[in-house]
């Protein structure tokens, strides 16, 4: 008796699991995904409707839309009204009216047999009376597109502070893209718009730092890849250099403490060294002083480029004395260079917490 009850119980907790992975499978099945759930349009002119095309993908088992919903009247919606197989892609349009100068953040809701919940679709932009072109000159190429800058520098930064730097970009090539900023570090935070870039037509890569992020005081360097897609390979001809530079804090100084501060004197912030002509190599040297009324200490000695080496025969200076900074350049690496030769010092001087000296080579 123990052993048909047993065998009873059993039977019943097997199906139970049955029925709910065939509950779980069936409502996996309903599935959409957006190649782009958030659509950038950019710059649209007041006045006239702008239309983002969100493309689709039934993941799952033959997909009824029921309705799209949008947030407010402004915006229309059109979608396929019959049955969408499992695999097949489709096309959701959403139509802005732009009647309204400034930006614009507006939503559409698909309801339908693939969830009790919408999914969610975004187009961003602003609207404005006039389009302001970029007037400079896309200079390097990356994948189809060419930009107008490989190297970005974010300089004299504070910390808390976060500021912006932009990359123009036209497409060049025959086909449209949706460029995306890969590989970023996590004080980097980039956007891109509009999402879609047709041939012949110009967006902005926008790069924003968070300067609560850096490890450390000075130099701090990476790289960021612009890819043609969401996805793409990471290649060295989309690698954008990007440099920050963070500043100590000194504003809570008092005034006997900035009175008895060290005063860093270079004997130049500009070392030329001429020609390289049949040399691979070429060095010079800088005199620094203390003379000031306390210890100078130079934290951290940096190169925003490769091509360089430098050697200090002493960090800490007492009031009085001096070092020698020995700077070598070489021909082969400086080549290479996305920017221009610098030495980057971080010290203790108030007045000169941070020093940048331009190497002059040719």
């Amino acid at each position: 008796m123990e052993t048909l009850t047993y065998y009873w119980i059993m039977k019943k907790i097997l199906i139970f699991a049955v029925v709910l992975a065939f509950a779980a499978s069936g409502a996996s099945a309903q599935r959409i995904s957006a190649k782009h759930e958030v659509i950038d349009c950019g710059s649209v002119m007041y006045e006239n409707p702008v239309t983002a095309k969100f493309e689709l993908r039934n993941k799952g088992n033959d997909l009824l839309i029921d309705t799209v919903r949008t947030s407010c009247d402004c915006v229309v919606a059109s979608y396929p009204k019959g049955v969408i197989s499992k695999g097949d892609n489709f096309i959701v349009e959403v139509t802005f009216d732009a009647r309204q100068l400034g930006h614009f953040h507006k939503e559409a809701a698909i309801y339908s047999n693939a969830s009790d919940k919408p999914f969610y679709l975004t187009m961003r932009g602003v609207v404005t009376d006039q389009i302001a072109d970029f007037a400079g000159a896309y200079d390097f190429t990356i994948g189809s597109v060419r930009v107008d800058k490989n190297n970005i520098e974010f300089d004299d930064v504070n910390l808390g502070e976060m500021p912006v730097q932009r990359i123009n970009i036209i497409n060049s090539g025959s086909e449209s893209v949706s460029p995306v900023v890969m590989h970023l570090p996590n004080y980097l935070t980039a956007s891109v718009s509009p999402t879609t870039i047709a041939p012949g037509h110009t967006g902005v890569a926008t790069i924003t730092l968070n300067s609560n992020k850096l490890r450390s005081y000075g130099l701090t360097q990476s790289s960021v890849y612009l890819g043609m897609f969401p996805g793409d390979k990471v290649g060295d001809d989309k690698e954008i250099s990007v440099s920050a530079v963070l500043l100590p804090e000194f504003r809570n100084m008092s005034e006997t403490q900035l009175a008895n501060a060290p005063v860093m004197k270079l004997s130049t912030e500009t070392l030329d060294l001429g020609s390289f002509g049949d040399k691979d190599e070429k060095d010079g040297t800088i005199i620094i002083e203390n003379q000031g009324k306390s210890r100078l200490n130079i934290s951290s000695m940096q190169m925003f480029t490769t091509g360089l080496k430098v050697r200090l025969n002493k960090s800490r200076l007492d009031p009085g004395e001096s070092a020698k900074l020995k700077i070598t350049a070489y021909k082969k690496h400086l080549r290479n260079a996305r920017s221009k030769p610098r030495v980057l010092m971080i010290t203790n001087d108030p007045n000169k917490s941070k020093v940048v000296i331009h190497v002059k080579v040719k």
